[in-house]
């Protein structure tokens, strides 16, 4: 997206430098990000999202992991700038365990953002495969369907990417690139 002449902001919950793992140093896009100065400081200093204009923005991305679990389903002013930004004609895009955040988005007429979509995110196989299913505080792939959502997976671990309506998801971290890909092609529908 950067090549593309997209700048990207970084926003967490609480602001300030969040906490990631799950870092491929071998991955060429993680090691760019963090070999620039720039982003960087960006990563480290996220904003808050009271500090999110949504107006400012043409897409919104969820990132992974199973802390995104207990963050983001409840956190209303995240859901709030993702409404906003999906109602004005933008993208809103999630990898993993990202999707967590797309499960209480409510629209302006009162439906889910993922009702009648279809969506995929970190199935229900995939996480009894790394023995966290009794850990995390819902199976996203069966909340996803309870919120309406058409779920769409393919085998462990294997890439997955579904846009529908200007939504993207990708169903595990192997498909953390081709969102980003599939993101970048909604954004040239957009212009």
């Amino acid at each position: 997206l950067v090549d593309a002449g997209y700048e990207i902001d970084f926003v967490s919950p609480k602001g300030g430098n969040p906490p990631y793992y799950g870092n491929t140093p071998d991955d060429k896009v993680n090691e760019r990000f963090l070999a620039d100065e720039y982003y960087q400081n960006k990563i480290q200093n996220t904003m808050t999202p009271a500090e999110v204009h949504p107006d400012e923005y043409v897409g919104i991305f969820y990132a992974g992991g199973h802390g995104t679990m207990w963050d983001f389903p409840d956190n209303e002013e995240l859901a709030v700038i993702a409404q906003k930004i999906y109602e004005k004609n933008g993208i809103v895009s999630a990898v993993c365990h990202g999707p967590a955040g797309l499960v209480n988005i409510k629209l302006s007429n009162g439906k889910y953002l993922v009702d009648g979509k279809k969506i995929n995110a970190f199935t229900n196989e995939e996480e009894a495969a790394v023995k966290l299913d009794d850990v995390v505080p819902f199976r996203l792939e069966s909340k996803l369907i309870e919120r309406g959502a058409k779920f769409e997976k393919s085998g462990l671990w294997q890439t997955h990417v579904t846009v529908d309506e200007r939504v993207v998801t990708g169903q595990n971290p192997q498909s953390a690139h081709a969102v980003g890909e599939a993101v970048l092609e909604e954004l040239k529908k957009l212009q």
